[in-house]
């Protein structure tokens, strides 16, 4: 499965992918509110085994990796998370590199059209860190309300977090489209 945009490509991940990963999610910067970062390329290929090779199987995540269609470099995933059969939670990781070119938006946007257009699910969410500025800048441009702040309820690197919750439904998103 494929999804184009004018400037993207989102494929799904796979094992061949562990350097072009390893390259982003390393980086500290880049990955400060996610729990993910790869100290080796072996770490990414664990987590390459450890997502679904099917998609749309809920209680699974599946990961898509974000390419640049010009120069078919990798720039980024894309963590699809099926919550279960109508619910999908998403999360975006772009390399620093690639920031402030609308390519997370870009990708986020085909990927939500996907889902509710192709399998008429009722409800997408994201899970953002409250100090994860950009995130939340994303899911404000792309129609998401924030719907929960909840305290200390993710541990991560042995530090309790915040999280906030955005989603957009499939009807709220349909006309904010048009």
């Amino acid at each position: 499965m494929i999804i184009e945009s004018n400037r993207l490509i989102l494929q799904p991940v796979e094992k061949e992918n562990a350097v072009s990963i390893f390259s982003y999610r390393s980086d500290v910067e880049t990955n400060r509110y996610q729990g993910f970062q790869p100290k080796s390329v072996a770490e990414v290929e664990a987590f390459i085994a450890k997502v679904s090779e099917e998609f749309n199987i809920p209680s699974t995540w599946f990961q898509m990796l974000i390419i640049q269609k010009e120069s078919r470099e990798v720039m980024g995933d894309v963590g699809i998370h099926f919550m279960d059969e109508q619910q999908v939670e998403l999360g975006c990781t772009l390399s620093k590199k690639y920031r402030g070119n609308g390519f997370a938006s870009e990708a986020m946007t085909q990927v939500i059209d996907f889902f509710f257009a192709k399998f008429q699910k009722h409800r997408i969410v994201a899970s953002v860190d409250p100090e994860n500025f950009s995130s939340i800048a994303l899911m404000k441009r792309l129609g998401f309300r924030q719907e929960a702040h909840f305290k200390q309820s993710i541990e991560m690197n042995g530090l309790w977090h915040d999280d906030m919750v955005f989603a957009t439904l499939r009807e709220e998103w349909i006309q904010s489209q048009k």
